[in-house]
């Protein structure tokens, strides 16, 4: 007979005193309980109940076994409250964090096509350039482009963004266009003060080196769209992603300082906490995240 099923049976027959209750309780015949209680008894080689006319009370060994069986059962229930819950309709709140940049330009235009999709679920979008601790801070996803540096949450890549110099064509007209990547330490550069390298840009060479270029920077800021600003108005060079930059770009407004240079290509991840299974909410935004970045590669910006 099938173990769980004798365990339910006396796990039944104890928590209900008796076989009749136990009986009503599982919605079987009273002998049916009996025939898995004495199954079990016979398997184990011991006398797991005391029966008397007036009352059926678990042995010593009895009542040692019921903790044990009790505890089986109810993980086995939660085993399937789980599954069944991994498999509804995503619903509740969903609470995410996204570095501002990408948050206003490329979020923020999709998640009313996100919430039109799941109209049991909302979202709470917090912008913020740092790195949130996911569970301490309560997020249920993050956002995040660049490196994985923790390696403890669980990441879906779901789509890249390169990475250029860029400057306006009036301030390389006055300034001229730096030849080498040791050229930039003599020109105005534009920095991103959250960057966790602080005003240091990693160059990668034509020969595949990474350089590293260190300046005071003619201007700081911790906005990524404040330093294309910048950038198009002439104040300096700025070492920008794609997705902020393409649209200018296009426009003429800016142009590749260093054509000749790799292109620097980052990915963007859905960052989520470890476990063996995913909430049907975050599940199903990382699912629509991908579907709609699917095109999205650092060509496409």
């Amino acid at each position: 007979m099938d173990r769980l099923t004798e365990m339910e049976a006396f796990a039944t027959v104890v928590d209900q005193g008796g076989f009749t209750d136990a009986a009503r309780k599982l919605g079987i015949s009273k002998s049916a309980v009996s025939k898995h209680v004495s199954s079990l008894e016979a398997r184990l080689g011991a006398r797991l109940l005391n029966r008397t006319t007036r009352r059926v009370s678990p042995t010593d060994i009895g009542l040692l076994y019921y903790d044990r069986a009790r505890r089986v059962l109810n993980d086995a229930g939660e085993a399937d409250s789980l599954v069944t819950a991994m498999q509804s309709e995503p619903s509740g709140q969903l609470r995410i964090s996204v570095p501002t940049d990408f948050g206003v330009t490329h979020m923020s235009p999709i998640l009313g096509d996100f919430l039109r999709d799941h109209p049991d679920m909302t979202v709470n979008m917090v912008l913020k350039n740092r790195y949130v601790e996911l569970i301490s801070e309560g997020f249920d996803l993050a956002i995040r482009i660049g490196e994985m540096e923790d390696s403890s949450l669980r990441a879906r890549r779901f789509c890249e963004t390169g990475q250029r110099l860029i400057a306006s064509p009036a301030y390389l007209e006055r300034h001229g266009r730096p030849e080498r990547i040791d050229d930039l330490n003599e020109h105005r550069l534009l920095h991103y003060s959250n960057q966790a390298s602080g005003n240091v840009w990693k160059v990668t060479a034509p020969s595949g080196e990474v350089r590293q270029v260190r300046s005071s920077g003619w201007l700081t800021v911790n906005d990524g769209r404040s330093l294309l600003s910048a950038a198009v108005a002439g104040l300096g060079i700025a070492y920008l992603p794609s997705f902020l930059y393409h649209q200018a770009m296009k426009k003429g407004q800016i142009e590749d300082v260093m054509p000749e240079l790799p292109r620097e290509v980052l990915g963007i991840y859905a960052v989520y906490p470890p476990g063996r299974f995913t909430q049907p909410k975050v599940r199903a935004f990382i699912d629509f995240l991908v579907d709609r970045f699917a095109e999205f590669g650092p060509d496409h910006w």
